[in-house]
């Protein structure tokens, strides 16, 4: 059946392609790809330069783009997303502003008693429901390696988890996944790790203890540590990696195993 979304979407591919000379730079940046098959690697390409066209980047002074910077960024939107075609997962934002560094912005939190308490934070991203995306291009330039950073894909999920509402660390679930078994697998890993930290608040956590601030961050860490290192991840909190295993329907840490066997990555 003729489709006008399909046609659409090879008119962007077809007048928009990605020089061999450009992915090849942006791969060498981005190991977390290595082990991905060739179909796979194939759509993850077409996906970003979608994502391009329907997304704006807005760089502030400082930041200077080149084609490889842009697809740099898209490649790492979309690989959490590489196996999810059931939704317009990225909907209700149109822009990406990238800062030259850090940033300070407004924050406000209630306590337990209703006092309103407001400070000026220091931030690598954020993520506004039905706003856009903003990001810290050194972040941006450093995600991508096997080590449990990346900032891309932690604002992202901001943006999935932001599709039922408010964050709250609960995205659209598949239907063959179980509200339950998600809210028992976060929740336990959630309160073991903030009882860790009050325990010992100087030992090193099993994940970023920012993970450890509410559900949504809890959601956005560990898909940080889904992608970049899901051997840490499945070692600290195997039922929370089997639960983003199912959402994400990607097993990256099969594929990491099969890189460290052939002596490609460190485990």
């Amino acid at each position: 059946m003729w489709s006008f979304k399909a046609w659409r979407q090879r008119r962007i591919l077809a007048n928009n392609p990605i020089a061999a000379a450009t992915w090849a730079k942006v791969r060498q940046q981005l190991p977390i790809l290595d082990g991905l098959s060739a179909s796979d690697e194939q759509r993850l390409r077409d996906r970003a330069v979608l994502f391009l066209h329907a997304k704006h980047l807005t760089a502030l002074p400082g930041v200077t783009l080149g084609d490889a910077d842009r697809l740099h960024l898209a490649v790492l939107a979309e690989l959490p997303v590489l196996q999810l075609s059931d939704l317009d997962w990225y909907q209700g934002f149109h822009e990406i502003v990238l800062y030259p560094d850090d940033f300070r912005s407004p924050q406000q939190h209630r306590d337990a008693s209703g006092v309103v308490h407001e400070w000026a934070g220091e931030h690598s991203g954020e993520a506004w429901l039905q706003g856009p995306v903003i990001l810290a291009w050194p972040g941006v330039l450093h995600s991508g390696q096997w080590d449990g950073y990346n900032l891309v894909i932690h604002e992202l999920a901001h943006k999935l988890d932001m599709l039922n509402g408010s964050a709250n660390g609960l995205p659209p679930l598949h239907a063959n996944m179980r509200q339950s078994d998600w809210a028992q697998a976060m929740q336990a890993a959630f309160e073991h790790l903030n009882a860790q930290l009050d325990r010992h608040p100087h030992a090193e956590p099993p994940i970023d203890a920012y993970a450890g601030e509410n559900p949504a961050e809890f959601f956005a860490v560990c898909s940080e540590y889904f992608f970049s290192a899901p051997d840490l991840l499945s070692a600290a909190y195997p039922q929370v990696y089997a639960q983003l295993r199912l959402f994400y329907r990607q097993d990256p840490l099969a594929r990491q195993q099969q890189l460290a066997t052939a002596g490609r990555v460190k485990t």
